[in-house]
């Protein structure tokens, strides 16, 4: 691949919107599930007990995870409302990629910012930065250097 933009037939689109489709189907439940469950946390009876630190932590795992449902449904609101008009289905599929990437973004700021917060709460500050920075060094080497390293391989 030399990076460049391909041209491509209308079932070569719909095969790849499709796709773009189907990781979402696999994205979307995880979201929802840590969404509904931030929005049950401020109503546990420990909540009171949170330092201003895990506030701030729980605020952007909030404010993170919103930012992921967004982007990540928005390709189906952008595919459902465009769906009979096939008057640019490359510029579809290009915007829900780049808003599929976007959202993935928000999510691994999402997981990363929970996992301080629920250790941070459980085990202490210094748990905390070791576990978080651990598990987000495997979310950077397996969402994006992996994938990105290949990308480049392939130029």
């Amino acid at each position: 691949m030399d990076g460049r933009p391909r041209d491509l037939d209308d079932d070569a689109l719909q095969t790849e919107l499709e796709h773009l489709l189907q990781e979402l189907r696999v994205a979307l439940p995880g979201v929802q599930i840590l969404f509904a469950f931030l929005l049950t946390v401020p109503f546990a009876n420990r909540f009171e007990d949170v330092t201003p630190f895990q506030e701030d932590a729980y605020l952007a795992t909030l404010i993170a995870t919103f930012a992921a449902s967004i982007c990540l449904i928005a390709p189906t609101s952008y595919h459902r409302l465009r769906f009979r008009r096939h008057t640019d289905p490359e510029r579809m599929l290009n915007t829900a990629n780049i808003l599929v990437i976007v959202g993935l973004a928000f999510l691994a700021v999402a997981l990363t910012s929970a996992i301080l917060f629920v250790t941070d709460f459980l085990f202490g500050r210094t748990t905390a930065v070791a576990l978080t920075t651990a598990g987000g060094l495997l979310l950077l080497g397996l969402w994006y250097a992996i994938p990105l390293s290949r990308y480049l391989a392939e130029r």
